[in-house]
């Protein structure tokens, strides 16, 4: 059983088409670019958000007391 098994993962794997140099950079970089752009958009919510909570926070103890 394992031995048909295992000559079915070397046929399919001579069926796969490995990427190039250059795509396989060009995808790297663009995942690289992707995972920085997106960090920034959630560094910017997390930081007005935490702005808004402290200000709230701040109101709220103003008026309580």
């Amino acid at each position: 059983m394992a031995k048909g098994f295992i000559k079915g993962v070397k046929s399919e794997l001579k069926k796969v088409v490995w990427p190039t140099k250059e795509q396989l950079f060009k995808n790297t970089a663009m995942v690289v670019l992707l995972v920085v752009v997106f960090s920034v958009i959630i560094l910017g919510f997390d930081m007005i958000l935490e702005f808004a909570d402290t200000n709230i926070w701040n109101f709220i103890q103003t008026k309580i007391g």
